[in-house]
């Protein structure tokens, strides 16, 4: 079977169906509450059909195309919405034991995942690239959560090349995306003009190729990669924003630049910026125990360095100021990852931007800090 095949429009259903025959439970973009989320998928129609995004810093609306374009047919013509995959493979409350008092002392009873095995329809390039900054966080350091390794040994993962820019998109200066490059098992890229309907498919893992054998499928011409690869080029042209090359050494010797405290002026401290992340993983434990003092149980719920309390030490917290916790995460996103995990820890995805209340940007905050950073060494350094 040649690595690039190509799929009509009808075969989206085939392959959700050969999906589910195999055990998973097929999870991709659907209209909900006004927005594209991630939820379970039952057929190819609950997919996005039609629908543009307009997004820009803390704003997101959804339209449909112009009923006399081509896009109206598109499926994956948005950028990428408030939810990623974190969720299913990271879940925002995670229970870790529980425990009964008996006659005897306290019966431990260790939690089980029963998480079902997960097949990702519409994984994008930014987003496949935060799978592997997370994989470095949970499973490839000394200590693995067993919980991740596990949901993320059982995915399937069906990516999507971009074809389209979002309004606050800047992978392409991040080097992760518009196009993938691996960490799928099959990737679509959509060809769609007037005259024709398409998904060109790469395959990427054994996995990928079991079951392309049981969908609907012919070889791809060199003329309709060739499409695919210009759809993915001019994807990158259109994007409006950039991360600085050097964002890293740019934070690291302005730790007392002015900027962060302009920036505190409008940070509401919300925490939005995290939570739509991606890569963030900050978490706190919750221990718990019944009126009746019979049982108790400890549970792992997602945090975020921007609330008061996440740097909280006995005495009070750490970083009292929003100034000082907006300059930790940007400056441990975007430069201390790099020591810590061997890359950045941003994919360029923009969510942080566009679900931002005020709109904070940070491709333009760390542009801002570039444009005015001291000549000389601050500090004793």
């Amino acid at each position: 079977m040649p690595d690039t095949l190509l799929i009509s429009t009808e075969a989206l259903q085939g392959l959700l169906d050969a999906l589910i025959a195999k055990g998973y439970q097929p999870v991709g973009p659907r209209l909900e509450r006004g927005a594209i989320v991630y939820e379970t998928l039952s057929a190819a129609s609950d997919l996005p059909r039609g629908y543009l995004d307009e997004q820009g810093g803390g704003h997101y609306r959804l339209s449909k195309a112009d009923p006399s374009s081509p896009e109206t047919a598109g499926i994956f013509r948005y950028a990428v919405g408030p939810q990623s995959w974190k969720g299913f493979l990271f879940p925002s409350r995670q229970s870790l034991w529980r425990a009964r008092r008996t006659e005897t002392g306290f019966a431990f009873e260790p939690e089980t995942d029963d998480a079902p095995a997960y097949a990702f329809l519409g994984a994008r390039p930014c987003e496949l690239a935060a799978m592997r900054i997370q994989d470095r966080v949970f499973q490839e350091g000394p200590y693995v959560d067993r919980g991740y390794a596990e949901r993320r040994a059982r995915a399937f993962v069906v990516a999507v090349n971009c074809t389209r820019a979002g309004g606050t998109c800047f992978c392409a200066s991040m080097g992760t995306g518009p196009r993938a490059e691996d960490g799928f098992d099959l990737c679509l890229t959509e060809l769609l003009d007037a005259d024709d309907h398409a998904f060109l498919v790469e395959i990427g893992s054994a996995s990928g190729r079991a079951l392309m054998e049981l969908v609907r499928h012919r070889t791809a011409t060199p003329e309709e990669i060739e499409r695919g690869r210009r759809a993915i080029t001019d994807a990158a042209e259109q994007m409006g924003r950039r991360m600085p090359p050097d964002a890293a050494a740019i934070l690291a010797s302005n730790p007392e630049h002015p900027r962060w405290d302009q920036v505190a002026q409008r940070c509401l401290s919300c925490a939005n910026c995290t939570l739509v992340c991606p890569t963030c993983f900050c978490s706190r434990v919750e221990d718990t125990t019944s009126l009746d003092g019979v049982e108790a149980a400890r549970h792992r719920q997602w945090d975020s360095c921007f609330t008061l309390d996440f740097s909280y030490i006995h005495g009070g917290p750490v970083r009292r100021e929003t100034a000082a916790r907006y300059r930790h995460w940007i400056t441990h996103k975007l430069s201390t990852w790099h020591a810590q995990f061997g890359t950045s820890g941003c994919t360029g995805c923009g969510r942080c931007i566009t679900w931002c209340p005020v709109g904070i940007d940070i491709t333009e905050e760390v542009a801002a800090i570039q444009a005015t950073e001291r000549a000389e060494p601050l500090g004793d350094e």
